[in-house]
């Protein structure tokens, strides 16, 4: 089958809404420049292609082929420029980028007192909504004035300068070192996904420990605080240290609200806040709190005061509907959960451009597990193959190892045996590549490579065996993280007891909120 041309101006074109797309040929006009223009003709053919096309390009004859990708790339920061002028991308970093931007031009023109006023305009502003990165720009600006002695300005002015960059300085050195370590332990979770010993884990603390910057929490501003607590986060995943993840996690969502302002500010920070203390309550199974959270999230994207654009949208929908997925699987309603496969798989062609293709991985394994609890072992084999034939993308490892693991129950649970060796094989060769399993993958992989050689009559017994092997890892903290991704335990308790899995579920659910 051949691959659609990805093209980045094609696919900025697409993403133009229709006001958008007005105001760029409004732009465009005010340039002077006329219809017959090559780069506008340009936008015009690719706004009506389907797919991307350079051979239709051509054949329109309004450019060779050696010039086509000059014309795209002005073409490209033309439609930029008409989206900075948007009022609806003016954010608060563009105001105050673009004050900065008028108070140099003042600067040059020698007038200095007008420039300076901007700059303390803008500077409090940066301050008040923790742009500091730029409020520090602005102080050394205000310096350079100030230095030339042409303003006369009060005797203290210099030393009021000298301290506020300092102490700007300080604390964007501290949110870097934050932010850095924050982004390295985000980077192994990616690579390596959890810790899975004592030495791993202790790699990991002296890692974090030997990066984390002293601080004292009642003098970090929001950002610090912000940074600092995805550091923290990032460390209590990597650690599968749950109630640290989720104290954390809160610490995180409860920053935005009790600094609202900075939800319109950083609407893509409190999402993937909200994200994460979904994601730990999953995890320590607090179903009530759990959908709270989930309600109130997807309830508070719908107001109209919520920021909204396409990277906000596609981040929205991401993060509420891995957690709609979360939520049906906690309550073992699989069956009720099917309709959700459906409706995420129309949003994904939606949101195609704007989701990363791990993500959209990370769906198939969610719609795979649907399918595999309500019973429709083909489907699940269906989504499964989608994440394992995929040799371009490097997912996590462990999502890929339970990929694998899943895709040979389902072939069990479906009765597609005939190849089940074959499977078993390459699926073992692919496991024993990983740097180390969990004790529960190679009892498992054990079991299904003697699955040919047990009676039909016997093979109860052996589920009986495995499932007493595994309840000895259940409480284990390195070992209990396999049971998240797929819950063998269950698998085997419906084997044993001859009910679906889907049923076994949901009566431990069921159990658990009479217990509680």
């Amino acid at each position: 089958m051949t691959r659609e041309q990805k093209d980045n101006l094609f696919i900025l074109i697409k993403s133009l809404s229709k006001s958008e797309k007005r105001q760029f040929k409004l732009y465009v006009g005010r340039l002077g420049v006329n219809e017959d223009s090559k780069f506008l003709m340009l936008f015009n053919i690719l706004d009506k292609l389907g797919s991307y096309d350079e051979a239709v390009i051509l054949k329109k004859g309004i450019v060779k082929k050696q010039q086509l990708s000059n014309l795209k790339a002005h073409l490209y920061k033309q439609i930029l420029i008409s989206l900075r002028l948007n009022p609806s991308h003016q954010d608060i970093r563009i105001q105050i980028r673009e004050q900065l931007d008028f108070a140099t031009i003042l600067y040059h023109k020698g007038l200095y007192k007008q420039s300076l006023k901007i700059l303390d305009k803008a500077k409090n502003l940066a301050i008040t909504n923790e742009e500091k990165n730029v409020a520090y720009e602005i102080v050394e600006l205000e310096k350079v004035i100030e230095s030339q002695y042409i303003t006369r300005s009060l005797n203290n002015r210099a030393d009021e300068l000298s301290v506020q960059a300092k102490e700007l300085s300080q604390q964007n050195v501290l949110a870097s070192k934050l932010s850095n370590l924050s982004l390295q332990l985000y980077g192994q979770f990616l690579k390596t996904g959890y810790v899975k010993n004592k030495a791993e884990t202790k790699r990991i603390t002296e890692y974090y420990n030997d990066r984390l910057p002293k601080y004292d929490i009642n003098e970090l501003g929001f950002r610090e605080k912000l940074w600092l607590f995805k550091a923290k986060l990032w460390y209590s995943f990597l650690t599968q240290d749950f109630l640290s993840c989720y104290k954390y996690a809160k610490k995180w969502v409860d920053l935005f609200y009790y600094n609202e302002d900075m939800i319109v500010l950083h609407p893509v920070f409190f999402l993937r806040g909200n994200h994460y203390l979904l994601e730990a309550l999953f995890y320590l199974r607090q179903y009530e709190k759990f959908k709270e959270v989930l309600f109130k999230l997807e309830n508070i994207t719908q107001q109209k005061w919520f920021p909204a654009d396409d990277n906000i949208d596609g981040l929205a929908f991401l993060y509420i509907y891995n957690n709609k997925f979360n939520l049906h699987f906690i309550e073992g309603s699989f069956e009720e959960g099917i309709p959700l496969v459906d409706e995420v798989l129309e949003r994904l062609r939606v949101y195609k451009d704007r989701i990363d293709e791990h993500h959209i991985m990370v769906f198939y394994y969610k719609m795979a597990c649907m399918n595999f609890g309500a019973g429709d072992n083909k489907k699940c084999i269906y989504y499964l193959e989608k994440i394992i034939s995929n040799r371009s993308l490097q997912m996590r490892e462990d999502l890929l190892c339970f990929s694998r693991i899943l895709n040979l129950v389902a072939h069990y649970e479906a009765g597609l045996d005939y190849n089940l060796d074959v499977l078993i094989r390459s699926t073992y060769k692919f496991l024993i590549k990983m740097e180390d399993l969990h004790e529960v993958q190679k009892e498992f992989i054990k079991f299904l490579r003697g699955l040919g050689d047990i009676y039909p009559n016997e093979v109860k017994n052996e589920f009986i065996k495995l499932h007493r092997k595994l309840k000895e890892f259940e409480d284990d903290p390195y070992q209990s993280r396999a049971f998240l991704y797929l819950d063998i335990i269950s698998w085997l308790e419906s084997k044993i007891e001859n009910k679906p899995i889907g049923q076994i579920i949901r009566d431990k659910f069921q159990q658990r909120m009479l217990n509680s």
